[in-house]
């Protein structure tokens, strides 16, 4: 005995569905696991005012030096050919 055509996509759209609902429960699960393994940072410290400009970059040449080969590689360029006239902190 043969099932009918629409049977056929009935239940296997209904397998798909119900799939796809399970994998959201399992990550919503584990998710909610992990928060809870983890546990949430401490904020015993008050968060710090952005640095000013007096604060220094500790070796600021070897510091320039690597910000240089880093974007000398990206553009392609020759090292060089590229001129950092200042670097401020973010």
């Amino acid at each position: 005995m043969a099932l009918p055509n629409w049977f056929v996509c009935v239940i296997g759209i209904g397998i798909v569905f119900v799939g796809l609902i399970s994998l959201v429960l399992i990550c919503s699960v584990t998710g909610a696991v992990c928060k809870i393994f983890a546990g949430s940072p401490k904020k015993d410290k008050a968060p710090s005012a952005p640095s000013s400009q007096s604060e220094e970059i500790p070796n600021k040449r070897e510091f320039i030096a690597a910000v240089s080969a880093a974007l000398a590689e990206e553009l392609g360029e020759d090292v060089s050919a590229i001129r950092i006239l200042s670097v401020k902190r973010i």
